[in-house]
């Protein structure tokens, strides 16, 4: 596992972070990075990865802090509101989005501005948890593939696995004993060249989309030794709420029966 050196200047929020969280994170779990390199040592990128539990942020941001980049993430606008915790997100460079409204076209200026101005973006394209039933890749939104198309910069497909151990899917105690191995690994870019170059519009976006969500689909399959299903879970299509919980409507019902 190679590291690269931080060139960017931290900043006191990152500062903070990297002092608190990295050596939290060393003591709770064991990591296997492979391929981190693959992120670009400079210049606007995207790195775009599954979504697998809450504590998926911190261990990606990891990730990428240990290849030599600050990591910038697109996180929900609620988070913000909080006083101390909006201001230390603000500090850090994180960009508030309000998922599902009309308002998240504010985030998507702010994530093309900060991919001009040479910043490494985080997003997890499948905008939630995944809803899959086996935690594999679900079907992607739009966001990422909209940014790179209108700023052209590399994005960076990275599969991981591991964090729903420590961490299951909306749970609120993690489990640290045995420590858990984190494995993450960095693709090549998305080929998106010849979609740059073809007429903008749904269907170019949707074709970058699914390039996409197919190239972190085969590092999770690398990584996990198994075989996807050939096609990728849709909430809509299964009748799935898109936030939140997907639990809690089915918990809801369940003390109503038994009252």
């Amino acid at each position: 596992m190679r590291v690269r050196k931080l060139e960017q200047k931290r900043g006191w929020a990152m500062t903070v972070a990297a002092v608190i969280l990295k050596p939290t994170l060393l003591g709770a779990t064991s990591r296997t990075w492979i391929d981190g390199e693959k992120i670009p040592a400079t210049g606007g990128c995207i790195v775009v990865i599954n979504h697998i539990s809450h504590l998926d942020p911190l261990l990606s941001a990891h990730f990428v802090y240990d290849h030599g980049r600050l990591p910038r993430y697109l996180a929900k606008s609620g988070l913000f509101s909080n006083k101390y915790l909006g201001g230390f997100l603000t500090s850090a460079g994180q960009i508030p989005v309000e998922r599902l409204s009309r308002n998240a076209i504010g985030a998507y200026d702010a994530a093309v501005r900060a991919i001009e101005q040479g910043e490494c973006i985080v997003i997890y394209p499948e905008g939630t948890l995944t809803r899959d039933p086996d935690l594999w890749p679900m079907k992607g939104k739009t966001g990422a593939a909209r940014i790179a198309l209108a700023t052209g910069c590399p994005v960076i497909p990275v599969g991981q696995w591991g964090a729903q151990e420590v961490l299951p899917p909306y749970t609120k105690k993690p489990h640290l004993v045995p420590r858990k191995d984190i494995v993450m690994k960095a693709g090549d870019p998305v080929p998106l060249d010849d979609l740059l170059a073809a007429p903008q519009g749904a269907a170019t976006t949707a074709a970058a989309t699914d390039r996409i969500m197919a190239a972190i689909t085969a590092l999770v399959e690398d990584i996990r030794g198994e075989t996807a299903p050939a096609e990728r879970f849709d909430p809509r299509q299964q009748g799935v709420r898109e936030t939140g919980n997907p639990h809690d409507d089915a918990q809801r019902a369940r003390r109503r029966r038994t009252r």
